[in-house]
């Protein structure tokens, strides 16, 4: 492909690298219908396009939402029609509506080859394959946040401020758990060994899986922000009082407080847990990287969003000016960054090193980075 002559640029040289930028310093992108991002000015910035698909949505749609769950990613438009990719070739598995347009879908689940979510006030079952619909039950609640299960439950937390128990084989409920005062539960995990959430007062709490005892728990000061994030046998959480925990279960009936690190600005989401760093966002302060053995704050970027990956000790950060930022987290200092214009939708992924980027017109690409 031809690459435009591109105006006002100059040559420089970030750690070693030879980047092509403009004059604000940002990796240009080539404007192209065909190309989310440029192929060449990528491999400059030690990017490389692995693959690229343009989703099967209609012009009068925009692509809304993307998921990653195990080997694929799902592609979510506001009119409810979704795609599902092969996340390492990015070809089409299926695609089809899930849900009527204007209906909320929260989000999807995937255990034991199956989609779960919560359409509609109805417990929905999708196989993954086909993208039909195999098992959908009424709820007699509505739900505060997203569905998870076991091998033998379903977990759900209600709007009447309790955590319900289905079973699997009948979707008739085994038992319900309520925390004085009743606070609502924000936030599920659960396995076949317990049953973890959060609340809106700052209560986590660790039960056995089949029946409401409780294992331990652990009073934060305020409304946990998000969801609780596992990792191995350590706890991530966003709190309301602007400080982000790390709890570690010790035992199955104990928990000790390993750190908290204060972001100074409103917390209204859960971090994203690396290998060796956690990161923060912040209504007005920006992303924050954290040392996840201590809690120690290692850089902070104003304009940073989200992680979009992570990859030999280097963080891959979208801003809100569209614009990739690539993190030395060691070293604590940006290396270089370039422009992501177009890019408005991504999927934040700690699993591996790739990155996914979309354009509401469903132009989704998969990019990673080469390291030298």
């Amino acid at each position: 492909m031809k690459v435009p002559k591109i105006s006002r640029c100059r040559l420089a040289i970030f750690v070693g690298v030879l980047v092509l930028c403009d004059s604000a310093g940002s990796i240009a992108a080539e404007n192209s219908s065909r190309w989310l991002l440029s192929p060449k000015l990528l491999e400059q910035a030690n990017l490389k396009t692995l693959w690229q698909n343009k989703l099967p949505i209609r012009n009068d749609e925009k692509l809304e939402r993307l998921f990653i769950l195990d080997n694929r990613i799902y592609a979510l438009s506001d009119h409810n029609y979704i795609v599902s990719l092969d996340r390492e070739k990015g070809d089409v598995i299926f695609s089809k509506p899930i849900a009527p347009p204007g209906l909320p879908v929260p989000n999807l689940e995937l255990y034991g080859g199956e989609l779960i979510a919560i359409i509609d006030n109805k417990l929905v079952q999708i196989d993954p394959e086909f993208g039909t619909e195999k098992k959908a039950d009424n709820l007699e609640t509505g739900t505060v946040c997203p569905v998870v299960r076991n091998n033998s439950y379903f977990y759900l937390a209600g709007v009447d401020r309790r955590l319900h128990a289905l079973r699997a084989s009948n979707r008739v409920q085994a038992f319900e758990v309520a925390v004085e005062n009743e606070p609502m539960i924000t936030s599920i995990i659960a396995n076949e060994r317990s049953v973890i959430f959060g609340t809106d007062t700052g209560n986590v709490i660790s039960i056995t899986p089949d029946k409401p005892k409780q294992l331990w728990r652990f009073d934060a000061p305020k409304a946990i922000a998000g969801p609780l994030v596992k990792d191995r046998m350590s706890l991530f959480f966003a709190c309301k009082d602007t400080n982000v925990y790390r709890i570690d279960i010790v035992h199955p009936r104990r928990v000790e407080l390993v750190w908290k690190c204060q972001i100074q600005g409103l917390l209204d989401r859960a971090p994203r847990v690396g290998k060796n760093v956690v990161y923060q966002y912040a209504q007005g302060k920006g992303l924050t990287a954290i040392d996840k053995r201590n809690g120690s704050t290692l850089w902070s970027l104003r304009e940073g969003l989200d992680l979009l990956t992570e990859v030999a000790g280097k963080a891959y950060v979208f801003t809100n000016t569209s614009t990739l930022v690539v993190m030395d987290n060691k070293k604590a200092k940006e290396l270089y960054r370039v422009n992501f214009a177009g890019v408005s939708i991504y999927a934040a992924n700690t699993a591996d090193s790739k990155i996914y980027i979309a354009d509401k017109r469903g132009r989704l690409a998969c990019l990673e980075p080469v390291e030298l």
